[in-house]
């Protein structure tokens, strides 16, 4: 199963691929490590991010993304860039979006018997949670 974690900041979709097969994980090279929007009030740049990740989807066929989810409201509630971009993952087609929390995160990381060190992962550091994201969620399927 290959599965992309993304997280969401800004006006980027932070990602990171990760596969598991018979207890090993993989992380393929990826030709970018973010999907950036620069106007997300122009429809045709949300439809341009769209068609750009389910691009990247089909590219490296993954099964599944899950997107790090945010707060509604409150301190670290999510700006309103972050819920079009999960709107518009959640919409492309033939490709099944999780979001899990940072709770599930967490929780999934102190219980796994596996210890990933992230220096040693190749990823640049600003894609450290969607790699805890990914993992987290591959660590409970």
């Amino acid at each position: 199963m290959k599965v992309c974690g993304v997280e969401l900041k800004g006006n980027d979709a932070i990602i990171c691929v990760m596969s598991k097969a018979d207890g090993l994980y993989d992380i393929p090279h990826m030709r970018v490590p973010k999907i950036s929007i620069a106007d997300a009030g122009d429809a045709e740049q949300v439809k341009k991010f769209q068609f750009t990740f389910a691009k990247l989807l089909t590219d490296y066929h993954i099964d599944s993304v899950v997107i790090k989810g945010r707060a509604l409201k409150g301190k670290f509630a999510g700006g309103p860039v972050g819920f079009k971009l999960e709107a518009a993952i959640q919409l492309i087609d033939d490709i099944t979006v999780e979001i899990v929390s940072g709770t599930y995160v967490k929780s999934a990381l102190a219980k796994s018997q596996v210890d990933i060190d992230f220096r040693d992962t190749g990823l640049k550091k600003f894609q450290e949670t969607a790699f805890q994201t990914v993992f987290a969620y591959l660590e409970n399927h």
